[in-house]
């Protein structure tokens, strides 16, 4: 809490450090005529010296802070009656914090309670060092940062560096993220695959991760009809449906509404790409679900049941119809407009100029779209939690229960599962396929677009 607020008070100290700069620097400007630099410049660089530092000393002290901490409260005598294993001693040590921040908390173990006074005390005193300490870096760096205000200093190049590694962290960071997750994926998934093959994982057609008492492991973890699931649900189903309907929008709205029909009609298309998943999903199953069971059972179906790969494939077809439509629309867009009016000089209607010069030609930007779509639909997940089912089955019915790889993620991934299991493992080996088939759409997408791009240039 208090280096929280140390926090405040360094940055009311930059802005001082920037006003008093930026007023010295002026000083000197009158004083002498000429400066290298205009006196803002002189401003940031002695605000940067304050915080940089500061930010620096604050990020190291609290990574250390929980440590010493530990280590005070440990040392007092309140500890000393507490037990030595160590995860009752982790989950007494877990309730004392909870309830040092929270006292309305409730703990399971009274001993937690012995430890509440010593930890509130300790992260007093360490809390005032490191706020102190933060103060202390900061003043000096804004010492610093006022003794370098001279009329040749190079203020400008000084912040426009920082600036620049900055933008270059910032740029890091996404990166370095990626990578982070890939790593993971990877590392996790080689663990599942030295207990199971992966030519079994990839070709086998029997999904029953919960049966690992059997003689052969790879006969429990065949990943076809997951596989076979998420491409059915998202690759067809939702596409049958986005792929009309999205295409259709984007011709009326391009072709043929009224600026006054377009302006109003392109937003209330664009806010199905607002709606919260989970939103979509509860209509999926209190809405489409039942009514496609009904449908089912009206056509002589013995026992429909309410998941149903239909209902998942119908809702999240209606959910990406925003990105096939608003491709469609920029791909129709960016087609030259000599083109149609040509057509049209020839005698060919609107329709076919439509159909036979501007989907031809917007025909990359639109392949692109749905591609982008595709790589959307099958990393949806909740939609298919709520209304697909669980059942890993190998079949063509739309009206059959069929599960896909988010889906099962999930469910290996939540509840008490041993980390360690093949069972929770194979939750990695799922995500690196899903991640590697997103990955190969998303970037002949990209590259789709860029030829498209390059086309109409």
């Amino acid at each position: 809490m208090i280096l929280t607020g140390v926090l405040l008070a360094v940055f009311g100290l930059g802005l001082v450090g920037w006003f008093a700069a930026r007023g010295r620097a002026r000083l000197l400007y009158t004083g002498r005529g000429s400066m290298h630099s205009m006196p803002a410049y002189h401003g940031w660089h002695m605000a940067l010296w304050i915080l940089v530092p500061a930010l620096l000393a604050w990020g190291v002290w609290s990574a250390i802070m929980p440590g010493l901490v530990e280590g005070a409260v440990f040392a007092d005598p309140a500890a000393a009656s507490l037990p030595t294993d160590p995860m009752t001693l982790g989950a007494i040590v877990s309730e004392a914090h909870n309830l040092a921040s929270d006292p309305s908390a409730t703990a399971f173990n009274p001993e937690a309670r012995v430890l509440v006074e010593p930890i509130r005390a300790a992260q007093g005193r360490f809390g005032l060092i490191g706020a102190l300490l933060v103060m202390v870096v900061a003043i000096a760096g804004g010492g610093y940062g006022f003794t370098r205000i001279r009329a040749d200093f190079r203020a400008r190049t000084q912040v426009e560096r920082a600036v620049m590694a900055l933008l270059l962290a910032a740029s890091l960071m996404a990166v370095l993220t990626t990578f982070g997750i890939v790593g993971s994926l990877v590392f996790e998934a080689g663990l599942f695959f030295k207990d199971v093959s992966p030519i079994a994982f990839l070709t086998g057609t029997h999904w029953s991760p919960a049966s690992t008492m059997g003689a052969n492991i790879n006969d429990n973890f065949g990943a076809v009809p997951l596989f076979w699931g998420t491409i059915y649900i998202g690759a067809i189903i939702a596409m049958i449906v986005a792929i009309p309907l999205g295409l259709m929008s984007a011709v009326y709205l391009t072709q043929y509404a009224s600026g006054t029909m377009r302006k109003w009609l392109k937003p209330m298309l664009e806010i199905l790409a607002g709606i919260p998943t989970v939103v979509y999903g509860y209509f999926a199953a209190l809405t489409v679900a039942p009514m496609i069971r009904d449908f089912a059972a009206s056509m002589g179906m013995q026992n429909p049941s309410t998941e149903s790969a239909l209902a998942a494939g119908l809702v999240m077809g209606v959910m990406i119809i925003p990105f096939v439509s608003s491709m469609a629309d920029d791909a129709l867009a960016a087609v030259p407009r000599a083109m149609s009016d040509g057509s049209l000089a020839l005698g060919s209607t609107k329709s076919e100029t439509i159909k036979k010069v501007l989907l031809p030609a917007a025909l990359p930007g639109i392949v692109a779209g749905v591609m982008l779509a595709i790589s959307r639909a099958i990393g949806e997940t909740m939609i298919v939690v709520m209304a697909a089912g669980a059942a890993a089955n190998l079949s063509a019915n739309p009206f059959a229960s069929m599960t896909t790889v988010t889906y099962q993620i999930v469910q290996m991934l939540t509840g008490d599962q041993e980390f360690n299991s093949p069972k929770t493992l194979s939750a990695f080996a799922l995500g690196l396929v899903l991640f590697v088939v997103t990955l190969i759409l998303n970037i002949v997408a990209l590259r789709v677009v860029k030829r498209f791009r390059e086309a109409y240039e």
